[in-house]
């Protein structure tokens, strides 16, 4: 039986050359770049068609294509063109799931193949998406927004410490993403309501809204489910979707984002896509943005974009009220004098005040003791006398040039003479063992060094301690003057 050969069509044909270009193109990027990023990035993409030199490429979302452009474009361009010629020309196809069809944007600058002005297109993308809190098997997106419903407005005492940063939540809370706090930058030292006041603005979001998604998240959560996505094939762009999907996204603490530069990276494109689709961003941290250390200059200048509002240490009459507040919402009885006694003894933050009542109850429930000025008494003073004022990593660093008569800027410089490298070590040993933050934050705010020099410099310090008398005096006299500073 005789066979006939297929026909070869012009379309086959450029079908055929369109896939081995692309094909030539990954084979030069897969020995440039690590594997991961190569499977996370272009392993997905898929190429439709090459006309005219130029080549189409279909990518699984619009997040995919902004990240594609800001990251690998410069490496695509120099490839294909050494494929195609100095004509080259490149086209996306942004696969949008519920349209049905693809969306195509394509450079308007045709004499360049990286344009970044490229318009960001705003899609809705509501797919099958792979996250830590939605519940498999629902065909609507079911979030848990991660909130504590003790962490209201009603229990959050209004002072003037904080009067600017809670009316501000108040009124996003009722219209958000469309007022010109956005980004609301809530900062303040540990203890003074921060959490609280970020959570009730979710809260009276939910109240008001319940088909909003709202979620809280602490940054280093957040970095896990990060570095859990990228550490699973093709899992970091459902992680980039997740994150777009949110209405109102709150995000604790984001001051430990320092030095985590891929993380970061990360949080930019999704802060990026929340703003641009009038979604409502909250954000906490220790610093206002214009002392935030570790962190690109890019995520600061859009910190800075809504309103920053501190939380100050309240003032006496804000403890009173504060403290009345608690023993009113716990159905307790409280002598005046005592509310007086509480309030002036304890006036770091407001978590230790409530700690101090909540040891009061405590002391006189199990001794079945009467809550009396002496039994107050007697427990604040226990109290104020064993909890030890937070240290901050500039505190640290500040005791530590005073003691070795070294300047700050000295300290914060890549000179290796052995006195400052001695310095920089010890300040970030203190900073490890004496505050909460991470080894990267810490790196970053003691001479921009990362989180493996920290813990060097920490096993180091541990080292001279067990073998060196006298650099144990000195440290026994650093620790001295830490106590008698903060």
């Amino acid at each position: 039986m005789n066979g006939t050969a297929p026909v070869l069509t012009k379309e086959t044909m450029n079908n055929e050359h369109c896939q081995q270009v692309w094909q030539n193109c990954l084979r030069v990027i897969k020995d440039i770049i690590p594997v991961k990023q190569f499977k996370t990035w272009f392993e997905p993409i898929a190429p439709r068609r090459l006309r005219n030199n130029v080549l189409t490429i279909e990518v699984p979302s619009s997040f995919f294509y902004e990240y594609f452009e800001e990251n690998f474009i410069d490496l695509l361009s120099k490839i294909l063109r050494k494929e195609l010629g100095q004509e080259a020309r490149l086209e996306y196809s942004v696969h949008v799931v519920d349209s049905g069809s693809p969306v195509t944007y394509r450079h308007q600058n045709r004499s360049e193949l990286k344009n970044k002005t490229v318009p960001f297109p705003n899609s809705q993308e509501r797919g099958a998406i792979a996250n830590p809190f939605i519940i498999p098997g629902l065909k609507q997106l079911q979030i848990d927004p991660q909130l504590n419903p003790n962490y209201n407005f009603d229990n959050f005492t209004e002072g003037e410490c904080n009067r600017l940063a809670r009316s501000a939540g108040l009124t996003i809370a009722e219209n958000p993403g469309k007022t010109a706090f956005n980004p609301l930058f809530i900062y303040g030292n540990s203890g003074l309501g921060k959490t609280h006041l970020a959570q009730a603005i979710g809260i009276k979001v939910k109240e008001l809204y319940p088909e909003k998604i709202v979620l809280y998240v602490n940054a280093n959560r957040f970095q896990t489910q990060y570095m859990d996505a990228v550490n699973v094939q093709n899992k970091l762009t459902d992680f980039l979707h997740f994150y777009q999907m949110i209405d109102v996204l709150i995000l604790d603490d984001v001051h430990e984002f320092a030095g985590k530069e891929g993380t970061q990276n990360a949080f930019f494109h999704i802060f990026n896509h929340l703003h641009q689709s009038g979604k409502q961003l909250i954000l906490t941290s220790d610093k206002p943005p214009v002392e935030l250390a570790g962190l690109e200059q890019r995520l600061l200048s859009r910190f800075k974009w809504g309103l920053s509002a501190e939380l100050q240490i309240p003032d006496y009459d804000t403890r009173k009220a504060i403290l009345r507040d608690k023993i009113y919402n716990d159905g307790l009885k409280l002598s005046e004098s005592i509310v007086d006694y509480i309030a002036s003894k304890i006036t770091t933050n407001i978590r230790e005040l409530e700690g101090a009542l909540v040891s009061l109850l405590a002391q006189a429930t199990l001794n079945k003791k009467d809550i009396t000025l002496e039994l107050a008494e007697s427990m604040t003073e226990k109290l104020v006398n064993n909890t030890q004022s937070e240290f901050t990593v500039n505190e640290i660093q500040k005791v530590v040039c005073n003691y070795f008569s070294i300047s700050p800027e000295n300290l914060m410089s890549k000179t290796r003479k052995r006195e400052i490298v001695q310095a920089r070590q010890i300040a970030m040993y203190f900073s490890r063992c004496l505050t909460k933050s991470s080894l990267s934050s810490i790196g970053a705010q003691i001479g921009g060094k990362d989180h493996a020099t920290v813990l060097h410099s920490y096993n180091t310090v541990c080292d001279l301690l067990e073998t060196d008398k006298r650099f144990k005096q000195h440290m026994q006299a650093i620790e001295k003057q830490l106590k008698e500073a903060i």
